[in-house]
């Protein structure tokens, strides 16, 4: 009868053993897959955010614009002067 009992919470102990460690891997790897997540997230605003600025600044200084004429005038001045 005790060497029944012993191999119950033998086998008791080892199933909770197991569980914990299962669900420390588990956390682990989903720690390490929302960090992957939240790199790639933040690289993206990165990327998505600079070809955005990229975009305005080669809008407000195309052809036909304030600034456009603005540099054109001021390099055209400057050419005339230093011949």
């Amino acid at each position: 009868m005790l060497v029944g009992m012993g191999r119950f919470l033998l086998g008791t102990v080892a199933l909770i053993a197991g569980l914990v460690v299962v669900g420390v891997l588990a956390i682990w790897v989903l720690k390490a897959l929302i960090g992957i997540i939240a790199y790639v997230l933040v690289g993206a605003l990165v990327v998505g955010g600079g070809m955005y600025l990229y975009r305005k600044a080669k809008k407000a200084v195309g052809p036909g614009t304030r600034t456009r004429n603005r540099l054109d005038a001021a390099s055209s001045t400057y050419r005339q002067r230093n011949r």
